[in-house]
Order: structure tokens, then sequence, then C-alpha cells
């Protein structure tokens, strides 16, 4: 062990040996130093490397492996220059080869799965069919002193770059230029090759976005789906999943623009759609004009179930549960579990969240029928998944 930059106790800038152990959610691996736990970047699962320390906490270290000594077989050189220790912070897993990317996110689903939810299941990550290259329809950049690029893990530090590999190639080029008086820069390109920059002192702009042939009205800075096959895919894995009948009553929570709610009003569904961002509504308005049968409001979820409850609301035959990455909670779970749906579809962006919500599920008598993981987020750890719940019988 070498001491670089070291002061006093601190292990912090000291490169140590580390045997690398398995991957963990967010990025890393998990390894031990002297019996503490290091979360590591930019290693895999098996290798033997030097890593410097960036970070110590009371409980773990993190660090960046600088040295490899012992390579995996999935290892290759990253595709971007910009791509290791102390560069930019973007990626995860540009030194992993896309299918070890893949298989290192379904063990991360699986073993977050058992160790908070004490669920056990197999994932097999489903994918787009891409290299993890060029997909990243929204790209925003931060801008220092008028300069964009991006940030250093964990870091404000900016690392100036000049092109981003995961970047969709429609977005508009905005890092070649100067941008004084703004913290950030966003590059937008729409499925229907509509471009927007927009930085964050502008009013927003708005895109149109195309699924299943029905159009959708958002906000260049709101959310919507990144890689140009992810709103599709999810559409279908929902769909599939509720299996939805005309007449049957149906909640979309957390609704965004009206992607789903607009898919399940077209198989003939009366909806109640609830989202708390307004400028999301009033697009989701827009987009679902033409359709029968959808409700809109615009609140906390949690709030407008619990006034909806009082005004008669007892029963529901599908949901679907789209929450942001904190989860829904328990609240929102037991209120969704009083209303009896046949089936639930829960749309999560991280699965630990989800581990949680689908343990009280579990608790509140609903099982999960299917869990389908999709990897839309080549070289990051980022995990898209969609869960079917429904009544366990007792």
């Amino acid at each position: 062990m070498t001491g670089e930059n070291g002061d006093g106790d601190s292990l912090v800038g000291t490169v140590v040996e580390l045997e690398v152990g398995p991957v963990a959610h967010g990025g890393h691996c998990v390894a031990r130093h002297e019996g503490q736990v290091v979360f590591v970047r930019h290693a895999l699962p098996g290798e033997l490397v030097h890593a410097r320390i960036t970070e110590q906490t009371a409980k773990y270290l993190r660090a960046d492996a600088v040295q490899v000594l012992t390579p995996s077989p999935q290892r290759i050189d990253p595709p971007c220059p910009y791509a290791g220790p102390g560069l930019c912070g973007g990626c995860d897993f540009q030194h992993a080869n896309i299918v070890e990317q893949r298989r290192l996110k379904a063990t991360v689903v699986s073993d977050t799965l058992r160790r908070i939810g004490g669920i056990e299941r197999t994932i097999v990550m489903e994918s787009p069919g891409d290299d993890g290259l060029g997909w990243r329809t929204r790209m925003r950049y931060a801008v220092v002193d008028g300069r964009p690029g991006m940030y250093a893990h964990r870091s404000h530090d900016l690392v100036p770059i000049d092109r981003c590999l995961i970047a969709h190639p429609g977005t508009p080029d905005v890092l070649n230029s100067q941008w004084p008086g703004v913290s950030s820069v966003q590059a937008v390109v729409s499925s229907e090759g509509k471009t927007a920059v927009q930085t964050d002192q502008e009013a927003g702009e708005r895109l149109v976005e195309v699924v299943r042939e029905r159009r959708f009205r958002v906000e260049a800075g709101g959310f919507w789906q990144v890689h140009p096959a992810a709103p599709e895919m999810l559409v279908d894995a929902v769909l599939s999943g509720l299996e939805p009948v005309a007449g049957e009553t149906a909640l979309d929570l957390y609704c965004g623009v009206g992607l789903f709610a607009a898919f399940l009003a077209e198989a003939g569904c009366p909806v109640l759609a609830i989202e708390g961002d307004k400028d999301a509504v009033r697009n989701a308005r827009r987009n679902l004009h033409d359709l029968d049968g959808v409700t809109l409001e615009n609140g906390d979820v949690d709030r407008v179930l619990n006034a909806a409850a009082g005004h008669g609301l007892e029963h529901v035959d599908l949901v679907v549960l789209d929450p942001p990455r904190t989860g829904a909670g328990k609240d929102v779970v037991r209120r969704i579990a009083a209303l009896s749906p046949r089936r639930i579809a829960y749309v999560a962006c991280d699965p630990a969240a989800l581990a949680r919500d689908l343990k009280t599920f579990g608790r509140l008598g609903y099982g999960i029928a299917s869990l389908r993981a999709f990897d839309l987020f080549g070289m990051t750890h980022h995990i898209e998944c969609v869960a079917i719940l429904e009544p366990v019988d007792s």
C-alpha cells in the first residue's frame, strides 16, 4: 500500500491492492481492505487491481481502479477517451463488453430483490439490440465559465469533452460552443428528428414524440424516456402484462404526459391518471384530449388517491404504477392494494425502491406474476423493470 496525498489517518489518495468481488447497484463492485468495504469503480468481478481511495466514511471506502493486474476476460478498452478514473462520470461500464454489462445488471436486480425484498427471482436482461452507444436522445451538459462538459463522478469538477459516445447522433452539437451565464445546457432530439437546445435560463421548449403512431407533446426539459426504443418497449410490457379488457377501470399513477393512460384508454378502459408536475399534466391534457373516459388529476398521488377514496373510489381493475426513483412508498402501496385491482404493472427505474415496494405489496397479498428487466441505458448502471403483480390466493 502506498500513500499519495494522504492526510493524517485519512486513506484518501492511498493506492491499495484489491481483489474485486461482486457487482453492486450504482456502477461499482465490492471489495474489502483490512476488513472495510470498498466500493470500487472501473473494475470487474474477479479482477486484481490497484485502486486509489477517493472517499472515506466510517462505514465504507470508495475507490477507482487505476491499474488492472489481473483483468477479467470480459474487460475491453473503453470506446470513449473520457471514460476512466477521474474523468467523465456519466458512464459506469465502458470497460466491460455489452454482454457482460447486461449480465452484471441482471445480477444487480436479482441480488437487490433478494437482499431487500426477500424475493428470489432469476433475471434475464432484455435489450433493444443496440451496442450501448448512440442512444441517449436527451443530453444535459454542465457548464462552468461558459464551457460545457460533464462532471467527474461524485464531483463538481468539470471534464471538458468534445463528443459523447452515448449521445444520439441526432442531438444538436452544443459541446463546441461557449455558453456564458448558464450552468447547464440540454440537447434533445425527438423521435420525429426535431431538435431543441435549452439552457437552465430559458423557458421550456416542446417537442413531439411518437409511440405506436400516437403523438405525445412533451417539454424538452421534462421527463421522457431517453432511449428511442424505450417508450414502446415499456408500453408493450405493461399492456401484455395487464391484458386490459374494454370496460375495466384503470389507474395510471405518476402518469407524466399520459403515455400509459393513452393506450389503456385506447383499449377501452376508463382511466384516472394522476401526476404531480403541472407542465406534464398540461401536456397530458393535450395528448389525451381525443380519448373518452380519461380523467386527469394534478397533485400528490397519495393525496389524490385519498380524496378519491372519500368520494366513492372503492375498486379498480388495473393499475399502472410508474413512480420516481425513490419508489411509491408504503402509503401509496397500501392505497393501491385497498382498491383490490386484479393486476398491477409496476414500472421501476431503481431496483432497491422496487424491492422495498414489492415487499410491502407482498405483505398486502400481492405476488409477482412476472418481472422483466430492460437495459435501455447502455454503458451506465441504470435499469428499467416492469413487474406484474396479482392477488395471491390465500
